[in-house]
């Protein structure tokens, strides 16, 4: 027997036997998981609006400061501002360098930690979109905002080959000296708009 089959051996005499998983907790359900979202999302660092029609998107996005006086725009939503970049010509992710704000749709909003889920497939050719802008603006509409993490999994589908990620309000890390530093791997500021 090598060492290492002695070691692993003497592991196994000494595990026990394993213990049956805990039950798993209910997932919270709020009674009205718009408001709960648009509150989380506030709380981690993004602005939220509630937007009442899709018509008004438009308008809401333009009383944004970051929308204002942006001169490189990306809105990949309709009725949502305007680009003045084309992302379907950019080649390569380099080529959205100084891209001031994009309008990016998500597809799930979830109330408990304000998530928005965004499918690869939204963000066009070039899905390095989200962290090459200095502000993202996330629009969801209000029928899609779930309670929880478990509601929004049940919801969301990955196309092969694919990918989508959960964004929840702007860039932050908080492992250099204990400081929180916004904005230090991505966007600066996270707008999200509810739709509806």
């Amino acid at each position: 027997m090598s060492s290492r089959d002695a070691i692993l051996a003497a592991l196994r005499r000494g595990a026990g036997a394993p213990a049956p998983l805990p039950p798993y907790p209910e997932p919270t359900r709020y009674a009205d998981p718009v408001e709960k979202f648009l509150e989380t999302a506030r709380a981690v660092g993004a602005t939220a609006v509630r937007v009442a029609a899709p018509a008004e998107l438009d308008a809401e996005l333009r009383k944004l400061p970051v929308w204002a006086g942006a001169r490189k725009t990306v809105s990949l939503v309709a009725g949502a501002g305007a680009s003045t970049v084309d992302v379907a010509a950019a080649r390569r992710p380099q080529d959205l360098e100084g891209v001031e704000v994009a309008v990016v749709p998500g597809e799930v909003g979830v109330a408990e930690n304000g998530a928005v889920w965004v499918p690869g497939a939204n963000l066009g050719p070039q899905r390095a979109i989200f962290v090459i802008t200095e502000h993202l603006v996330l629009v969801v509409r209000a029928q899609d905002v779930v309670s929880s993490m478990q509601e929004a999994y049940a919801r969301i589908t990955i196309q092969r080959p694919g990918f989508g990620l959960f964004i929840s309000g702007p860039s932050k890390t908080a492992d250099i000296e204990q400081s929180l530093v916004v904005g230090a791997h991505g966007a600066r500021s996270c707008a999200v708009l509810v739709v509806g």
